[in-house]
């Protein structure tokens, strides 16, 4: 079996890192312009620097999205943009629009193109055309089976990518018209106000003012509202199609899912082709996919058509067991770490300390000092700077975090 490169979401230089440190091949990012995010953190010039350089140093890829559907006035800016990534020797760029497609292929001919998935490739025909004009690689749609991708993977040479975790768009591939006629925000410039999440009920034209449920629910009902995407279940199925990368979705999610789904999916895959005959999925890896802020799962259209299953009708709210309390900034020999508050920490609370390459443990807070040096028994500032007590040694980028009611987020 051929190893597929893991691919993570960057939406700032802090997830880039811990995507990085927690066992991803590569990340890809939006710059401030010409991405699909525009409500994400995204890089600044400096900060796309900074990322490459973080990446090649550590023998990663940094792709950065160029995949918004451009106007006119779009289009003045680009060039100087495409020389700008070419020179910081980004390792590809993703775009959906044929036009930016051209431009790039004239501008910068030695950069690889991926198709990204906005261009809604659903066949080989699709597939072979863009390899015949110069692509690189191809993001599937997701709107593909097992036995579709199979057979795209063997009648091209092309590189694949597919999603194999993440948030799912209820429109085709991401290409939406609800946000702009809805919200007046235009999801295919980047800008989605994520209408199919909203409430809603049946009306009748001449009854204005009354609103009839879909479903037996008072609230209306969230019938756009698709499950998330989560292939760990499968992992073996998916590795067998032949892809060569595997992308998680999530550039606007938090430092914690980035860094948990990225270790989960790392461990999955390395395990699967250390020891294909003894394989199986861990519990560990599918507790530690609940851990993170999501939506009830699905494997989407992997195993065929979807049904009402793949949907969520009585709420758009996510879901996890465990909240991001705080990061490790360095460790010291007297057994203590440096901590960056990410949510309110108190003595007593039972605390999970989850790393990029040690086991994770658990312990309680039991002892605990401010920046000059005073005990405190509790650490309710926003990234306040703590020093704790640890019962074991632990690696800088690790993670504390605590228990939530299953449900909770």
């Amino acid at each position: 079996m051929k190893k597929p490169e893991l691919l993570s979401p960057a939406g700032n230089m802090e997830k880039l890192k811990m995507a990085i440190i927690y066992g991803a091949d590569a990340v890809y990012l939006g710059g401030p312009d010409f991405g699909l995010r525009a409500l994400a953190g995204n890089f600044t010039r400096d900060e796309m620097r900074e990322a490459v350089g973080f990446a090649h140093g550590r023998q990663k890829k940094v792709y950065v999205t160029v995949n918004v559907f451009p106007r006119n006035d779009d289009l003045v800016s680009l060039p100087d943009y495409l020389k700008f990534l070419q020179s910081i020797e980004v390792d590809g760029i993703l775009v959906a629009d044929i036009g930016v497609f051209f431009a790039a292929k004239r501008i910068i001919p030695q950069m690889p193109v991926h198709i990204s998935t906005q261009a809604n490739a659903t066949s080989v025909a699709s597939v072979e055309a863009w390899r015949n004009l110069g692509a690189e690689r191809v993001v599937l749609a997701r709107e593909l089976s097992m036995r579709e991708i199979k057979e795209i993977r063997r009648s091209t040479d092309a590189e694949l990518e597919m999603f194999v975790h993440g948030a799912m768009c209820i429109s085709y591939s991401g290409r939406c018209l609800m946000s702009s006629f809805m919200a007046g925000r235009d999801a295919n410039r980047g800008n989605c106000a994520q209408p199919c999440r909203w409430r809603y009920a049946l009306t009748e034209e001449k009854r204005s003012g009354e609103y009839f449920p879909i479903e037996e629910d008072e609230r209306g009902s969230y019938f756009f509202n698709s499950k998330d995407l989560c292939l760990m279940g499968n992992i073996a199925d998916v590795i067998d199609t032949g892809v060569d990368s595997l992308k998680i979705e999530g550039r606007m999610k938090s430092v914690h899912y980035v860094a948990s789904v990225t270790k989960a999916y790392r461990e999955a895959i390395d395990s699967l082709l250390d020891d294909r005959e003894h394989f199986a999925v861990k519990n560990e890896w599918l507790d530690e996919l609940d851990k993170v802020s999501h939506r009830p799962y699905t494997t989407g259209f992997f195993y065929g058509r979807t049904t009402e299953d793949d949907q969520i009708y009585g709420t758009s709210s996510y879901t996890q067991t465990s909240d991001f309390v705080g990061l490790v900034l360095s460790y010291d020999e007297n057994g203590f770490a440096t901590v960056e508050q990410r949510n309110n920490m108190q003595s007593g609370q039972e605390i999970e300390v989850f790393q990029p390459t040690l086991a994770t443990f658990r312990q309680k807070i039991y002892e605990m000092y401010d920046d000059e040096g005073r005990r405190i028994d509790a650490a309710p500032h926003p990234q306040q700077i703590v020093r704790m007590k640890m019962d074991k040694r632990v690696e800088p980028y690790s993670i504390l975090r605590r228990d939530v009611p299953y449900g909770e987020g």
